[in-house]
């Protein structure tokens, strides 16, 4: 982002006013550029603009009406083999607690395991599982880190606790309907009946009241809030009823709201519970991710193979693979040759042969060869870890189409509120008994619905980026995933991105007596000094040909134009035609040939001669870029190669326009220019030195295997280095925005159909009354119906 940001999970939110109340909170302190929190993830992301202490932040977040969840410490639980007695249990607890970086643990004699909660930076799963067989105890095996939510916490027990007495409170409030029973025989039993079932749900659904009055406490309300004021005066007035009952007054059994109440509660809850069922699955895609993992690897010591923990492995050390295993973690090959399935990484299912000192990635699927590696990065270093973290952070960022839900959900709820009670006021006067003007208010009240406006946006970004992990193509954060689908005009590095990235010697044109062994040999001895792909295709083809050759002195390379260095006390100048002319060495006699890039050599100011250099296009290069031409978009190539050298590969690719001759640190101000003439530029590079570039365009697309660089470049990467992923990444965003839109539109319309018809809009005209629990129905029918879209999204193609 530019900028420090600090991340923590909110605790106590309930829908997209929540998330309002905790960013105007948060905004407020000094030194916050933004705040945007995602109602799914539950995160809030802040942009600092200097230096700012957390606890500043969470005590914003907790004066708005809600928690921050602290980060969780290691729980393992670790059954032990062994124990006969409470004597057996205390030694090794208070072995366990003696252990450095333990916070606490206990052995529960009786279930034969032991829970130890404990910091993972300090102490390791095998320290713990050493220290109990040291005490003279055997871990069983089957240990697992768990997080245990209380029964009476689950949502799954608290809907099933309210079906299960609401069924009854429906027979008990409709069976006079139905002609089972006459209320009036026993008035007082049949009140105090319902009222008796209504409890239980009323529990069940505690939520909501907790919730929602502390948000109203706290100076703002939510979802919650209507639903805890909607049916509290359903249960008020009926209790009232109850009373009224007492006295006498028989006809009030037919007044009664509790099963109103009951209902909206439990069909609240199963929307509520579908709904996070849904959310699970927007983020399925991490969790599959997250499932590539083994959790153990197979180390060699001493010529011996010994399994451990994932976590247990450090860089250096010998891992063997056997065939169909998953690869543990980020390595190189140190023994046997065979194919890597890489698809969980690129998006490509064609495996990749792997042989000694090729790199290798934890996560994915060894094939038929047993394979040695020796592990380099772990853990959060690991090229998945990074890969998870960036789909995280996307999922968890904000799109600017945003915005209008953002705004309309900051006052959604007391306006909701005002005209609930605008509504039922008006009926009152109009003269229509209470029962009738009661069912108004708790039908607008329970019918709106912040959590459809609130969860449009950020369902479909977690779905839309979660896919586009799986295909290889990671989105870095919304506002990237928004601005591609506007994309007119996408700009091409040459190297690397169109063309293979190897370029190769092709021909050698010595000069003045020079002869092609003579010529190479110095050439490669002052190119041997620079890493630019076209100086190794030099020194490859010298080592290729037998030429010998030592690294020059004095070398001094100028960046896209050449390099000189001296080499047995001659000095040599290789390059372009331009670099040799200003090195005063005459070039007139140069011949470019159009299909390769000629470097010049001069030895002591005179001209030696010409290397031809030329690099191949990718296989599937002029197809990507026909697929995008058939989609609209003008294709640039920007390369810092001769007019003619261009002008031969963007025709073999079939780019519509060429900028040549380019130098590096120009090429951001040729996508600056495009840009400033009003087009919506990507910009696709190798992330290497095309980093100015990638930042300045709309959209800057990366290409690269998973390279440190390549993931740092650039708002897309594309993991396998395949063209066909920019068509890709620009579809997968015209269909996440369309998405967006969709769910947008219908969250709209939703409540603005849905409201004035809760107000009596169809009575008004002699249609029917909405009741509240048809409204508490189509409420949440109406959150569930936008992630069900959003869900649409992991089928694309």
């Amino acid at each position: 982002m530019g900028h420090d940001t600090v991340t923590l999970k909110i605790t106590g939110m309930t829908c997209s006013a929540c998330a309002r109340a905790v960013e105007r909170s948060v905004k407020k302190i000094d030194g916050i550029k933004s705040a945007a929190v995602n109602m799914v993830t539950e995160k809030l992301v802040a942009e600092l603009d200097h230096d700012i202490d957390e606890e500043l932040i969470s005590q914003a977040v907790v004066k708005a009406g809600y928690g921050v969840a602290e980060e969780p410490v290691a729980n393992v639980v670790i059954p032990i083999e062994g124990m006969t007695c409470a004597a057996c249990s205390s030694r090794i607890e208070k072995a366990l607690n003696k252990t450095d970086g333990v916070i606490l643990a206990w052995v529960n004699l009786a279930t034969e395991r032991a829970t130890i909660s404990f910091d993972p930076a300090k102490v390791r799963l095998s320290d713990l599982t050493a220290v109990i067989v040291k005490t003279g105890y055997k871990p069983a095996g089957g240990s697992k880190i768990e997080t245990e939510i209380p029964l009476i916490e689950r949502a799954q027990f608290n809907l099933v606790l309210a079906i299960v007495f609401v069924v009854p409170l429906g027979i008990v409030a409709m069976g006079p309907m139905m002609g089972l029973f006459t209320p009036e025989t026993f008035p007082l039993f049949f009140a105090f009946l319902q009222l008796a079932l209504t409890v239980p749900v009323v529990f069940a659904g505690r939520r909501f009241y907790v919730s929602g009055v502390n948000a109203m406490i706290h100076g703002g309300a939510n979802m919650d809030s209507l639903i805890a004021i909607g049916t509290a005066s359903a249960i008020i007035y009926s209790v009232y009823g109850l009373f009224v009952i007492a006295t006498g007054d028989v006809s009030f059994i037919h007044n009664l709201y509790f099963e109103a109440a009951g209902f909206i509660i439990t069909l609240v809850l199963l929307g509520k519970f579908m709904e996070d069922r849904a959310k699970r699955k927007t983020s399925s895609a991490i969790e599959r991710l997250l499932d590539l993992t083994p959790d153990t690897a197979t180390i060699v010591e001493n010529g011996s193979h010994r399994e451990i923990a994932l976590a247990d492995v450090h860089p250096g050390d010998i891992l063997i693979v056997k065939p169909g295993e998953r690869i543990p973690t980020d390595g190189v090959v140190t023994e046997g040759a065979g194919s890597v399935d890489e698809s969980m990484l690129t998006g490509e299912s064609v495996p990749i042969t792997k042989n000694v000192d090729d790199k290798v990635t934890g996560g994915s699927v060894n094939g038929e060869s047993v394979l040695l590696m020796r592990a380099e990065r772990v853990g959060s270093e690991t090229t998945l870890a990074r890969i998870i973290k960036l789909v995280e952070d996307a999922q968890g960022s904000k799109a600017p189409i945003a915005r209008l839900a953002d705004q309309v959900s900051g006052i959604f709820v007391p306006t909701v509120i005002a005209i609930a009670s605008l509504s039922a006021f008006l009926w009152f006067i109009a003269g229509e008994p209470f029962p009738f003007v009661l069912t108004i208010f708790i039908s607008v009240l329970i019918i709106a619905c912040p959590c459809a406006l609130g969860l449009a946006t950020p369902t479909a970004i977690m779905v839309g980026t979660g896919r586009g992990a799986q295909m290889g193509i990671l989105i870095k954060n919304a506002v990237a995933l928004e601005n591609a689908h506007k994309v007119d005009t996408v700009v091409f590095d040459k190297t690397g991105t169109i063309t293979e990235g190897k370029p190769a010697v092709i021909s050698i044109d010595p000069a003045n007596g020079y002869d092609e062994e003579s010529l190479l040999r110095l050439a490669a001895s002052v190119e041997a000094g620079s890493e630019h792909p076209l100086a190794k295709a030099v020194v490859v083809a010298a080592r290729d040909r037998g030429v010998t050759f030592s690294m020059a002195d004095k070398i001094i390379a100028t960046p896209g134009f050449g390099i000189k260095g001296v080499v047995e006390e001659k000095h040599i100048v290789v390059g372009k035609q331009k670099f040799l002319e200003q090195e005063k060495i005459d070039t007139a006699i140069v011949v470019q040939k159009s299909n390769a890039t000629s470097l010049l050599v001069a030895v002591d100011g005179l001209f030696a001669g010409a290397i031809g250099v030329a690099d191949t296009i990718k296989g599937n290069s002029r197809e990507a870029i026909e697929s995008l031409r058939k989609m609209g978009i003008t294709t640039i190539m920007l390369t810092g190669d001769s007019q003619s050298v261009a002008d031969f590969i963007a025709e073999s690719a079939g780019i519509d326009n060429v900028i040549a001759e380019v130098a590096p640190d120009d090429k951001e101000a040729e996508i600056r220019r495009l840009m400033s003439s009003g087009k919506t530029v990507a910009m696709v590079g190798d992330g290497i030195n095309d980093a100015p570039a990638l930042a300045r365009a709309d959209v800057g697309i990366a290409m690269g295997t998973g390279t440190d660089v390549a993931m740092e470049s650039g708002d897309i990467v594309l993991m396998s280095g395949d063209l066909a992923g920019v068509e890709k990444a620009l579809r997968l965003s015209q269909a996440t925005i369309r998405n967006i839109k969709q769910n947008l539109f219908w969250a709209f319309f939703y409540n603005a159909i849905g409201i004035p018809v809760a107000a009596g809009l169809l009575a008004l005209f002699g249609g029917p009354l909405l009741k509240p629990v048809f409204a508490s129905a189509a409420m949440s029918f109406s959150s569930v119906s936008v992630l069900m879209n959003s869900l649409r999204l992991r089928n694309f193609k």
